[in-house]
């Protein structure tokens, strides 16, 4: 195992590893061990109750958070004509179609999302060996393939973040960083703890919410007791 900073030793102690604390206690605490000098990611993981190799058990999506992840989200647009225009007003920071794919051929990743109209997906679909493992290629699920580009580069502006579950059943989102306060965290935190509710497969058998933690970047985890949890 790997050899822990003194500063995250001393935050462990902080957090009894054994208990599920509420909701705004476990946001508080997360704050309070966060041992980076920046300004530090905060994180939600879900170990849920699904296998994700059925078909019927996949879960994929993206949800806007109320107050945004605090980082600021470099969006490229493949479009043609109009779309093009319409992309740039949004706020798109690349905009464009052949040229861009080129560049990214050629190992240009400036840019954090995708965004393309359904009539680029034929072109960008050539991209998916090198997007495809970088989770990088645009989705009908998670809205980035799509014609109403103005909505799409909006909310990812305002704080979209994709969700999708990994092989062994967890999913891992940012919900904003440390300097936020608590409440606006919390409220990121319920935005998206609503949404997998709502997303649990009908075909889940068991416990779907296995576990569900919190935790800042390098920082220890907090588990969360989700019956603390307002569902609204």
């Amino acid at each position: 195992m790997a050899k822990r900073g003194k500063k995250y030793l001393e935050a462990a102690k902080l957090v009894d590893r054994a208990k599920a604390y509420p909701i705004n206690e476990a946001m508080d605490l997360v704050k309070k061990t966060s041992v980076t000098k920046f300004d530090a990611s905060v994180e939600v993981a879900f170990r849920l109750g699904v296998d994700p190799k059925k078909a019927d058990q996949q879960i994929r999506g993206a949800v806007v958070l109320p107050n945004g992840t605090g980082k600021t989200q470099r969006v490229l647009v493949f479009a043609k004509g109009e779309k093009l225009k319409e992309a740039e007003a949004a706020g798109a920071d690349y905009v464009g179609d052949a040229d861009y794919i080129n560049k990214i051929q050629q190992g240009w990743f400036d840019f954090d999302v995708i965004v393309a109209t359904p009539d680029m997906m034929g072109e960008v679909g050539k991209l998916g060996r090198v997007l495809g493992p970088k989770g990088l290629m645009p989705n009908p699920k998670t809205g980035t393939v799509t014609f109403d580009v103005t909505k799409a580069v909006n909310e990812i502006k305002a704080g979209k973040v994709e969700y999708r579950v990994d092989k062994a059943g967890n999913i891992h989102v940012p919900i904003g960083k440390t300097s936020f306060e608590t409440d606006k965290l919390v409220e990121n935190f319920n935005t998206i703890f609503d949404t997998m509710v709502k997303v649990k497969p009908a075909a889940a058998k068991g416990t779907y919410m296995k576990n569900v933690a919190i935790t800042s970047t390098m920082g220890p985890s907090v588990k969360v007791d989700p019956s603390t949890v307002t569902a609204r």
